[in-house]
């Protein structure tokens, strides 16, 4: 393991902001993972792990080790009448095993194509699109405790996953790092083409017969339109969760604002479109030296060329307070703040 000085994490996040690492390792192996955590330990340092680094926002340099998860590979652990578990390390890029995926015929995740990021990070989040999230698929994790170095395995009932969280959002917040992601994926696939534009995509490319390589062209086609290319305008994605609220406060909404956005839940809840609430509060395209909200998908908080993470959260607080000022609905980020 090599710990290095005083390195740059432009590369390192999608945002593209200027910001430098104390100490800096790579890791590709589970004991390189464990020898530098123990390092961290030992020099009474914190510790931050990046993999694809597209779900962070970068307020300041890093006084402590930054480290770089490389585990990389698949592994296929079982097979059944109409499934199949396959190991994924959590150093992977999730679109490349989406495309994996499609290439194999597992069905599953052709929902989630595009999504930015590694494989490690989508039981963190629960990400989730078009109607589709990881614990539809998710079967098991392994991870390593970052003080204690032990590994653990986690099941889909302990991850406690809901929108957008697990409890490595909450009360495993900082503990774990997880090192392999096993998805149940089905080998005789289960469209979702209900949610968003997916149908109308389908329909404009005159797909006549449904299959995964179909939705997954379609999903990747709207996020291409809507999304900013990270490579060219830094950004993480969509920066807020869409809030939900009661069907009591969305019939409220509703009469207020009959064109309002909303899917309803399993609960009976209503889950609005935060990129809806903030276009109609007039921020879609707002944009404040090189920090804005882009103008063709206000969910996405953009960095033109140099802004600074402090700018961006600026823009993040004005979305909140206006948005709550004109709705009564608060927004939250997704965006991991550092």
């Amino acid at each position: 393991m090599e710990i290095l000085d005083n390195i740059s994490l432009k590369p390192y996040n999608s945002f593209g902001i200027r910001a430098s690492a104390r100490y800096f390792t790579r890791v590709a192996s589970v004991p390189e993972l464990q020898e530098a955590l123990a390092w961290a330990k030992r020099e009474e340092t914190p510790s931050l792990i990046i993999g694809g680094g597209s779900n962070i926002l970068l307020r300041e340099n890093y006084d402590g080790l930054v480290i770089k998860n490389e585990l990389l590979g698949y592994e296929v652990l079982e097979t059944g009448e109409d499934f199949v578990n396959v190991k994924v390390s959590a150093g992977e890029v999730w679109h490349q095993f989406v495309l994996h995926c499609l290439e194999h015929q597992y069905a599953g995740i052709e929902n989630l194509a595009l999504i930015p990021g590694c494989v490690g990070a989508s039981p963190m989040q629960n990400i989730g699109a078009y109607g589709v999230e990881v614990r539809d698929v998710f079967h098991g994790l392994t991870a390593v405790h970052r003080y204690e170095g032990y590994t653990r395995t986690f099941t889909n009932e302990e991850c406690a996953f809901g929108y957008r969280e697990s409890v490595f959002k909450n009360v495993y917040r900082d503990q774990f790092v997880i090192t392999d992601v096993t998805y149940r994926l089905r080998t005789n696939p289960v469209f979702h083409i209900e949610y968003g534009a997916i149908r109308q995509e389908l329909e404009r490319l005159r797909i006549s017969e449904l299959s995964i390589r179909a939705i997954a062209r379609a999903v990747i086609n709207i996020r291409s339109s809507k999304l900013p290319d990270p490579a060219v305008i830094g950004n993480a994605g969509s920066f807020f969760k869409n809030p939900v609220v009661d069907k009591e406060k969305y019939m409220l909404l509703k009469a207020a604002f009959p064109d309002l956005v909303a899917y309803e839940n399993e609960d009976g809840s209503m889950k609005l479109a935060a990129g809806w609430l903030i276009e109609h509060a007039g921020l879609k395209g707002y944009r404040n030296g090189d920090a804005g909200v882009h103008e063709k998908q206000a969910l996405v908080l953009v960095n033109y060329k140099d802004a600074t993470g402090p700018e961006i959260l600026e823009i993040c607080k004005l979305v909140i307070d206006t948005v709550f000022k004109k709705y009564g609905v608060e927004l939250y980020p997704e965006v991991n703040i550092v």
